[in-house]
């Protein structure tokens, strides 16, 4: 098993960064990995959606004013501008020499969900995502206190309805139970108390806003604190109380390494974390620098995002369409900007039901045989179109050097029988030199990919 694959596809999304950590080592790796740049400009495909409250009122505007036709024209378009900001992201997972950024902001984006489905403007969910990846290496108190405060966040957990007579405990509900402390770490009048803190926090311009008019000024106590508390406030507040660092530590650790990490890991790297006052970088660094020479592989399900960008890497595909991939992606119930509930895609076995597994497996032989990832995607231009597959091997050695090879970068320990299966369809006199080699080889990466092992990491 090759250990930097293993890395590759835990710090990113293929085994592409292989040979990369391997020739720099795994510091190095990561110190280039944490200053990654990325492009700060606003992508074009937004260029004709609203992105000021005044835009975004005349656009309303103009729906309430159009016929049935033109309305349904307009949001077309901006359902259209979703799906390319959807590919639009994918295009920078795969396209990134340092993908741990784009994995933080994925990570982060399952963390404080907000969703297409529900904020219904484009821009405040580029927004959101788009300070995600600006910090996604930072402050973990700092991005929430950004994160409460995004058009996106108070319009998806309704905090636009929480007003000074009349209050929504959504947001300050969340924000203790699934963004910072967990259950059982916070009473039911924390919340109540909170959601006072967070009247009249509201839509404005590049973030969310308070406006007087509908605050509530009333004195709250706050975890045993008594004030007059906005936003800020709290979350400093929050970010003293003694369970604040394991819920996010056990979640890190849930998305890069394990299922189900063990509590002893979860309050370790959590006491480091507190130690560090809540720096993301050093916490992932110490994570991964540590957990990297352990016999730790296979304790994770692989998720959607990381089963078919490494499928699609091994076969040297450049040209599938990103929105197709989006759509594959929403099949596996990983649909991006648009998971089902605030508490995001919950991983784990949920990854590899029966429905799921079946789709992975129809997707391999599509794939392996040269066809485009999905038939149901008949909104694509170029849904039939076939694309070209190539698969690396070593064709200078024998059926049992090149299972062993491919079994190497896909990280499998085969036992006997699977050895024997794989030696059933590449014979022990199989010639690498002759006409149809290429294609037995195929045959046996296809096999191989649907096996239950290759499913985790």
């Amino acid at each position: 098993m090759n250990k930097n694959t293993l890395w590759s596809l835990r710090l990113g999304f293929s085994g592409k960064q292989s040979k990369s950590i391997e020739q720099l080592g795994l510091s190095k790796f990561l110190d280039k990995s944490f200053s990654s740049s990325f492009d700060k400009k606003v992508p074009s495909l937004l260029d004709n959606s609203p992105k000021s409250l005044k835009e975004l009122k005349a656009k309303r505007q103009e729906i309430k004013s159009s016929n049935a036709t033109n309305v349904k024209e307009l949001l077309k378009v901006e359902l259209q501008v979703q799906q390319e900001l959807k590919a639009w992201w994918l295009q920078k997972m795969i396209a990134d020499e340092f993908p741990l950024r784009e994995k933080m902001t994925c990570f982060w984006h399952n963390h404080f969900v907000a969703t297409f489905q529900k904020v219904k403007v484009n821009h405040w969910i580029y927004q959101h995502n788009q300070i995600l990846r600006e910090n996604a290496f930072g402050n973990f108190k700092t991005l929430t206190k950004k994160m409460i405060q995004t058009n996106a966040m108070v319009r998806y957990l309704d905090n636009v309805d929480n007003k000074r007579d009349k209050i929504n405990e959504n947001l300050s509900r969340e924000l203790l139970e699934l963004f910072t402390l967990g259950i059982g770490n916070y009473t039911e009048n924390d919340i109540k108390n909170g959601a006072k803190g967070l009247a009249g926090l509201t839509i404005g311009e590049d973030k969310a806003e308070y406006r007087p008019f509908l605050e509530n000024n009333d004195t709250i106590t706050y975890f045993g604190k008594t004030g007059k508390f906005k936003a800020d406030d709290m979350i400093d507040i929050i970010f003293e109380q003694k369970a604040i660092p394991y819920l996010i530590t056990q979640k890190i650790l849930k998305w890069f390494i394990y299922d189900t990490p063990s509590e002893e890991l979860v309050h370790y790297y959590g006491d480091y974390f507190r130690k560090v006052d809540f720096e993301i970088k050093p916490l992932l660094t110490k994570i991964f620098t540590e957990e990297f020479p352990k016999d730790n592989a296979g304790s994770k399900i692989k998720d959607p995002l990381v089963y078919i960008l490494q499928v699609l890497n091994e076969l040297n595909v450049e040209q599938l369409n990103p929105k197709l991939l989006a759509f594959y992606l929403k099949q596996q119930g990983m649909d991006l900007f648009n998971q089902s509930n605030v508490k995001g895609w919950n991983g784990g076995k949920e990854w590899l039901s029966s429905q799921v597994y079946l789709q992975r497996n129809n997707a391999a032989d599509l794939l392996c045989n040269g066809k485009n990832i999905s038939k149901k995607a008949q909104y694509m231009d170029n849904e039939n179109q076939l694309i070209k597959v190539s698969l690396n091997w070593t064709k200078s050695g024998n059926n049992k050097t090149i299972i062993a090879e491919l079994q190497d970068r896909l990280l499998f320990q085969a036992d006997d029988n699977m050895q024997k299966d794989w030696e059933t369809l590449l014979k022990y006199d199989f010639n690498p030199k002759a006409e149809g080699a290429d294609n037995a080889v195929m045959r046996l990466f296809n096999n191989m990919i649907k096996t239950p092992e290759f499913q985790i990491i």
